[in-house]
């Protein structure tokens, strides 16, 4: 089961998940790429938005209306995904995969969700989680600047970006990008022995990651993410068409 997650509120970018993102609402590509992954049989949308509720019922998804507790600027996406499922299939097993999408990451490569799918099963993992390769804001070249004088001092360790200069000298690391987060139910369900309670918690123990590339997943909280997923999605519907 896909649990897409659409909280009406939203500080940095009023109203995201519903905005016309190529000619649709923007939680309308996350709609269909969960009806489109092999590995996903059910896609339950968890919401306080009548109008990404309707989003999604006019699509034939199934709506979770999320309560108001849940739908706050200090409530947690995996309590929201755990009422979604309890609502919508509370007598799954414990390996059961669960993915939970993001309604305001219209753009994803295809076959991403069935991926992680296909690494939790493979590894039996509990959790996977699509990670994107980091650039020139690479951690190393983190700097603190300060407010008053202006002095620029590492973030870490003794040396200005620990000596590198050329990006391609970077080690390779990875961000979180919201393209997929697939996890074992027992996990989402905190069922797991051994982990350390905390925001994450819902991970599991055995965490893995599928690697995306550059631009591969726009995440939407800023009017340039808004630009750049719809600059990346005309792009394909043209190629589309001219195919």
């Amino acid at each position: 089961m896909a649990v897409i997650l659409a909280r009406a509120g939203s500080k940095g970018l009023p109203g995201k998940n519903m905005r016309p993102i190529a000619g649709r609402p923007c939680i309308a590509w996350t709609i269909e790429a969960a009806m489109d992954a092999r590995g996903v049989s059910r896609v339950v949308v968890s919401t306080d938005d009548t109008a990404a509720a309707w989003a999604a019922r006019v699509r034939g998804v199934e709506v979770v209306v999320r309560p108001v507790e849940l739908a706050g600027d200090n409530a947690t996406i995996d309590a929201a995904a755990r009422h979604a499922v309890s609502e919508a299939a509370p007598h799954g097993e414990p390996r059961d995969p669960i993915v939970i999408l993001y309604a305001n990451v219209p753009v994803r490569p295809e076959g991403l969700i069935d991926r992680a799918l296909h690494t939790l099963a493979r590894t039996g993992a509990d959790s996977v989680q699509s990670y994107a390769r980091v650039g020139k804001h690479h951690p190393w070249w983190t700097a603190r600047v300060d407010g008053a004088s202006g002095a620029v001092t590492p973030w870490e360790g003794e040396v200005l970006n620990h000596g590198v200069f050329r990006r391609q000298d970077l080690p390779p690391a990875f961000v979180p990008d919201g393209g997929v987060i697939a996890v074992a139910r027992a996990a989402l369900m905190l069922k797991i022995g051994g982990v350390a309670p905390g925001p994450h918690a819902f991970f599991g123990m055995d965490r893995r990651g599928v690697v995306t590339e550059e631009g591969e997943v726009v995440d939407i909280d800023t009017e340039i993410d808004a630009l750049v997923a719809e600059a990346v999605l005309s792009g394909r519907e043209t190629e589309g068409a001219g195919s």
